[in-house]
């Protein structure tokens, strides 16, 4: 049994493909057939890097956004302003360090536009014109298969908060049916669709913090109701969903355990599960999926991130095999691939690890794999 590889989806920009969608950003004038140029050949290289770099599924970088989850903006209506920064629950126990983040730069800016107005779909030309990209570059390199990051209705409302519907769950409700044409037009094009969702994890010490675990448990089951009724034409096994508690380095003291959020998680629709298990707060969190082995549906693909995405040191595919091979003896191989903690350039332009240095992640990533393959055959 060979185990395949992915990440989660980012990876590191050019200085031009940054310099480009932040001059968008800042809504200057762009030549489109040079943006549509700049950010076809970003893509194509970075599929060949990956392919090179041992990488099963691939994806597109998502180089044509500012970030995962603020490029809605310009694919749905509603949105316009920008929003208050509140930071997570962990670094406010730790003003010292929030402030040496800000002020080393750590903390990435960009506008983060509020929900202002009726939220419905807007256009889907930029989808196509990634869809496009990502189909050519992979008919040049031939990987074995490639997927698209979409983000859910709970990360929208996580970052771009509601000031037009009168409650949250209707805003919830207008977000998954606004994004519901992106999420089937990926699967169409024959990718598999990647559903961010990191405020089923970083939404316990964001946005609803303070709240008791109960509390939380109760509001994202909502987050996840409306994820599976955005996903009713689409099947399962087509799609699959990354879950965090914040690619930031921090102290992360306030990480919901994944034994409390685990059930709900099983709950979504997306056969496949993305997850933490490689930085220093959530290397544990394999427990809780052997303890509860019992509520994993069979058909569920589990994805542990191998590798972490906010440090520079390169693992050793020796520690990438023994990761994978705990999911191994829960599951079983056929269920697991081998993944990364997060993206690696969650913001465009903004990112922990160095640019070099994440290609020699991701290689070790698939030897880790295949050492693991080996010790499996």
């Amino acid at each position: 049994m060979t185990i395949k590889t992915t990440h989660v989806g980012s990876l590191p920009r050019s200085k031009a493909v940054t310099d480009l969608v932040f001059a968008a950003e800042r809504g200057e004038a762009i030549d489109g057939a040079e943006f549509d140029r700049v950010i076809g050949a970003a893509v194509d290289d970075i599929v060949a890097r990956q392919v090179a770099a041992g990488i099963d599924l691939v994806s597109d970088g998502e180089m044509s956004k500012i970030s995962y989850a603020t490029y809605i903006k310009d694919r749905i209506t509603g949105f316009d302003g920008d929003s208050p920064r509140t930071p997570p629950a962990d670094l406010e126990d730790f003003p010292g360090f929030l402030t040496r983040q800000a002020a080393s730069g750590g903390t990435p800016t960009y506008r983060r536009p509020k929900c202002v107005g009726p939220v419905a779909p807007k256009t889907l030309a930029p989808l196509e014109a990634d869809l496009a990209h990502m189909a050519a570059a992979m008919a040049s390199h031939a990987p074995a298969g490639g997927f698209m990051n979409a983000a859910s209705p709970g990360v929208i409302a996580l970052f771009q908060p509601n000031e037009h519907y009168a409650t949250q769950d209707d805003y919830l409700e207008a977000l998954a049916e606004a994004m519901r044409p992106e999420y089937e037009a990926i699967v169409a094009a024959g990718l598999i669709l990647q559903l961010d969702s990191p405020d089923l994890g970083l939404g316990r010490h964001m946005m609803y913090k303070g709240r008791t675990d109960a509390e939380y448990l109760t509001l994202i089951g909502g987050h996840v109701d409306v994820l599976n009724h955005a996903l009713r034409n689409v099947d399962a096994s087509r799609v699959r969903m990354h879950v965090c508690w914040g690619n930031y380095e921090g102290p992360h003291t306030h990480d919901v355990e994944m034994g409390v959020i685990l059930p709900t998680l099983m709950n979504a629709k997306p056969a496949g599960l993305l997850f933490e298990t490689s930085n220093p707060r959530h290397q544990h969190d394999w427990n809780y999926f052997a303890e509860m082995i019992a509520i994993i549906p069979d058909d569920k693909i589990l994805i542990p991130g191998v590798i972490d995405s906010t440090t520079n040191f390169v693992e050793h595919p020796r520690v990438v095999a023994e990761r994978i091979e705990r999911f191994v003896g829960i599951v079983g191989a056929e269920r697991v691939i081998a993944g990364t903690d997060c993206g690696f350039s969650t913001f465009a332009g903004f990112g922990a690890v160095d640019p070099d240095i994440v290609w020699a992640k991701l290689k070790t990533l698939s030897e880790g794999a295949a050492l693991a393959s080996e010790r499996l055959a």
